[in-house]
């Protein structure tokens, strides 16, 4: 039988990098475009050798794309982690680093108009319900990918793209505290449970008996923390209203410190077993708006800038990623990231024929 050729961009958003669809280019039906995919993807396979996943979570990621039926967005955008070493698709979360490369795909695909030398596209996050507004870079009718915005994890520099939310408090757990505390306790150690686009719990390094500025790689060989750090995560899923996350991504883990490069905050993020090499858009949101909670673990560590639209630097062992967050009467009322995004390639994938006849 002749394989199925599937259209698709692949892009570069922030710090990942995956492969984004037309909704209308996949199967309708949930399971049967699971396993398409998985197969377009390679998985499960640790190298993913016959797909083209890139072997690690932060390259085994999806855009699924579709004209938004919303008044209040131009795109609808479902987001899948393709799980790289099991057969399964995630849509338990966002991902604010793909969110990034969604804007683009929009107008590379024709659902958006280009215009101006900025143009928006109204975004709702299909996993959650929130909307994010992005400000795309085009030029000449084009998406213009070329600029002088450095972010930290991706080499060289490209062109800024701005994205805004309003709505992204309690996107997974629904509220901010989903415990409705500022500080739980899970065996022993303190922890702030918050949500504000990614579920995380933040931890201070120094009650796992670890500074915090370990390198990745070491984290990752340290057997027994990653043990107590899996313990206090199934425990607390429930608490959250995630229910048993046993086979879930999230909620994220994150050790903090003092910070040490000039910045807000110092992470170490687990997603959720391996440490991550930088720190996800939504985690670093999240991980700010813990720095601004009295009482939380993280606000005796954090260097808050004033204003209420503070810009917290979340330091990560690969650089800093900032977030501005906007106050209303001290209440977190919204937040603005700096994210780039790169077209690498436009073509088609391929899939056997017998998952999709």
């Amino acid at each position: 039988m002749a394989q199925r050729a599937i259209p698709c961009l692949m892009m570069r958003g922030g710090t990942s990098k995956g492969a984004y669809f037309l909704a209308s280019d996949l199967p309708a039906a949930p399971a049967q475009r699971d396993r398409v995919l998985l197969a377009a993807m390679g998985s499960p396979d640790p190298r993913q050798i016959d797909g083209i996943g890139g072997a690690d979570s932060l390259t085994s990621k999806v855009a699924i794309i579709s004209p938004s039926p919303r008044a209040d967005a131009d795109v609808d955008y479902l987001f899948a982690q393709v799980v790289v070493a099991e057969p399964r698709v995630d849509y338990g979360q966002n991902c604010g680093n793909i969110l990034a490369g969604v804007g683009p795909f929009a107008i590379e695909r024709g659902l958006v108009a280009a215009t101006g030398e900025m143009t928006t596209v109204r975004i709702h996050m299909v996993n959650t319900g929130q909307i994010a507004v992005a400000q795309v870079p085009v030029q000449g009718g084009n998406v213009r990918y070329e600029g002088a915005a450095r972010i930290d994890g991706v080499p060289g520099t490209a062109a800024p793209l701005l994205v805004e939310f309003t709505d992204v408090a309690g996107s997974s757990c629904g509220s901010l505290l989903p415990t409705g505390n500022a500080i739980d306790t899970f065996d022993g150690v303190q922890v702030t449970c918050i949500d504000n686009g990614m579920p995380v719990i933040v931890m201070r390094a120094s009650d796992l008996g670890v500074t915090g500025y370990e390198t990745p790689a070491e984290l990752d060989a340290d057997a027994a923390l990653k043990q107590r750090v899996e313990a206090i995560r199934l425990q607390a899923g429930p608490r959250m209203n995630l229910g048993d996350v046993s086979q879930r991504s999230v909620p994220k883990m994150c050790l903090v410190a003092e910070p040490r490069d000039g910045g807000a905050i110092h992470t170490r993020s687990f997603i959720p077993h391996r440490c991550h090499a930088s720190i996800g858009v939504f985690a670093a949101v999240s991980v700010a708006s813990a720095c601004l909670l009295e009482g939380g673990v993280a606000r005796g560590l954090a260097s808050i800038p004033p204003g209420d639209r503070p810009l917290l630097s979340v330091e990560h062992p690969t650089g800093e990623f900032s977030v501005e967050l906007r106050l209303d009467n001290g209440q977190i009322a919204g937040c603005g990231l700096l994210r780039t995004a790169r077209l690498l390639f436009d073509g088609k994938v391929q899939v056997p024929g017998s998952l999709w006849p």
